[in-house]
This record gives structure tokens, C-alpha cells and sequence, in this order.
């Protein structure tokens, strides 16, 4: 008798997409064909999942989300209480992704969804980490003028930065772990990414402006973020608070040696009141400056010592899985 061959079955690797959802109605339908598309594709190399984080829309979006779901029972979806923000919803999506790699990216189809099959190549290629940065974007001239300027401070501090920054993300099942111990309630996301350690691919795309009517990100909500890159990737602001300092003072011993100078060796008098206000206006609004950074750095102490959650899920809505005999 010849010994019968057994055949071996190898279990295709999980890729988690990781998508936060806030007034995103109009978008949502198109963009969960393309990735359904990106899934056909690449349906000999691995399966897919889709979590998509309802971030307190006040629109339609759930309910986009949930006729979504009854048609492809990969997805699932969270809905949070309120608007935690961005940062929030990735996080959450982070924690409850089952994948043996995730891939985050936003819902406004500004992310070219044909970038993911070079993504998971860098994958297979050994790389953790592959970002896809915005090389050049459809966005109005203030957008582009303030994320240049922010994305040029935080390349001080991390130099890995692109210098149009990134929404784009595909990590490794490693690197999604590592990020999940993170506890920082402010957090910087994208430093979190360049700064744990493992290997980073970049890939170049060129961003779209967003199809959402509604934006989802208001000025004061891009200003937190900012402030907190700035904050959480470096000691600058402190240091830099640190040289203001001595360099004001250096300048005012200076200028009252300057003073003292002229009056015993020339007799020359101090008059007017111009030079004091201009110098009490100026070290005042230095020290104004200086206590806005540690009353950030405070809050920020004070926000830790709380302990509030990141975010509240109101509720999970997990599609019911095909049964396989």
C-alpha cells in the first residue's frame, strides 16, 4: 500500500483596514467599492477585514455604514458616544483590529486606494512600516501653507517626517502591537509611527482634494494637533523657552550697562518713556508666551492624572459571519 499524500493548508494572512468615519456620507459607498476592488485583487495573497470607527457623525454615516455591512460581512463598525477625534477612532480601530497587518487611511477618498498592492509588496518585502506621504495635494492654499509649515517644526524633532505628512499607513502586525501600548492621551500618532523603532518604507502619492462637503477636521481641532506634534516629539519649546530667557537677559544687562555707561562717562541722561514700554512690553509678552507652554505641558499632566478614556464605543455592530460546513 503507497501512503497516502496529505495536503497542507496554509492559513492566508489577515489585512485589517482601518478607516475613522466622520461626516463621511457622501463617500463612503464609493470608497468601500474601490477597497472591495483592491480585495479582489489581491484575494490570492490574503483576506481582508474592515473596521470602520463611526466618530460621532451627525449625518448619515452610520447608516451608510451599516447598508455596507449587510452586504459584505467582513465589516464591522464602532460608533462612539461623541466626537473624540481622529487620533481617538484610529486608536480604537488599532485595539480591535484582528489582522496580521492593518492599514489606515482616511474615508474622504483623498488616499489613492491603488497605492495598497505596493503596500503589502513592502510587506512581503520584510518592511513594518510603509507609508504612503503626500508628495503634492489638491488642498486650498491656507491648508497647504499651515501643514507645510507645521510638518517643517516637527521635522526638528523627527526627522523621519515627509515634509507633506501622512494619513497613509500600513503596519505590520509587530508594529500594530507596539503602537497599542502607547497610553498617552494626547498623542501624536504619526511620531508614534516613525519613532518605535522598526523598518519604514515611504511611497510618494500625490493627495486629492476631499469629495466630503462636510470637512471633518475644523481649524482648531488641525491647531491640537499641531500643538500636540510639537509638544509630544520634542523638549524644543522648553529649550527654546530656556535661550529666550537668557538671551533677554543678556540683552537687558546689556542695555543697562549701556545706560550706566553713557551716563558716568558722558553725562548723557535717560529720558523718555518709549524704551521702558517697548522692554516691559516685550518681556512681558515673552513671559506670557512661556507660561502658555508650561500651562500646555500642565494640562497635558493633568489630562494623564485623570485617567479619562480616549474615547466611549456606544456600540459595535459585528456582521454575522458566513457559516462554512
Amino acid at each position: 500500500m503507497h501512503a497516502g499524500h496529505r495536503k497542507t493548508y496554509t492559513k492566508m494572512k489577515l489585512i485589517s483596514f482601518i478607516i475613522p468615519v466622520y461626516r463621511n456620507e457622501e463617500t463612503l459607498q464609493a470608497l468601500h467599492r474601490q477597497l472591495n476592488e483592491v480585495s479582489i485583487e489581491l484575494a490570492s495573497k490574503c483576506d481582508f477585514e474592515f473596521i470602520y470607527i463611526d466618530d460621532g457623525s451627525d449625518d448619515s454615516s452610520l447608516k451608510q455604514l451599516l447598508s455596507i455591512q449587510e452586504i459584505d460581512p467582513r465589516v464591522n463598525v464602532i460608533s462612539f458616544s461623541k466626537n473624540f477625534g481622529q487620533v481617538a477612532a484610529l486608536s480604537c480601530g488599532l485595539k480591535e483590529a484582528n489582522g496580521d497587518a492593518a492599514i489606515l487611511m482616511a474615508a474622504d477618498l483623498q488616499e489613492p486606494t491603488s497605492l495598497i498592492s505596493e503596500m503589502v509588496e513592502s510587506w512581503e518585502q520584510g518592511n513594518e512600516i510603509t507609508i504612503g506621504y503626500r508628495s503634492s495635494r489638491e488642498d486650498g492654499v491656507i491648508d497647504k501653507a499651515t501643514s507645510k509649515f507645521f510638518y517643517r517644526l516637527i521635522k526638528f524633532s523627527s526627522t523621519q517626517m515627509p515634509s507633506g505628512g501622512f494619513d497613509f499607513a500600513f503596519l505590520d502586525r509587530k508594529a500594530v502591537d507596539a503602537l497599542n501600548q502607547i497610553k498617552e492621551k494626547n498623542r501624536f500618532l504619526q511620531g508614534d509611527m516613525l519613532n518605535i523603532g522598526y523598518n519604514v518604507k515611504f511611497i510618494p502619492y500625490k493627495r486629492q482634494k476631499s469629495a466630503s462637503k462636510n470637512p471633518s477636521s475644523s481649524f482648531s481641532k488641525r491647531l491640537k494637533y499641531f500643538i500636540d506634534g510639537i509638544l509630544n516629539t520634542s523638549y524644543l519649546p522648553i529649550r527654546l523657552m530656556s535661550l529666550l530667557g537668557v538671551a533677554t537677559a543678556f540683552a537687558g544687562f546689556v542695555y543697562a550697562g549701556g545706560i550706566v555707561y553713557l551716563k558716568i562717562a558722558h553725562q548723557t541722561p535717560f529720558k523718555g518713556w518709549a524704551p521702558i514700554m517697548i522692554l516691559i512690553l516685550i518681556i512681558g509678552g515673552l513671559l506670557m508666551l512661556m507660561l502658555g507652554v508650561i500651562g500646555e505641558y500642565l494640562w497635558r499632566i493633568y489630562d494623564e492624572v485623570r485617567n479619562r478614556p480616549n474615547y466611549i464605543i456606544k456600540k459595535k455592530y459585528v456582521a454575522e459571519k458566513e457559516k462554512t460546513i
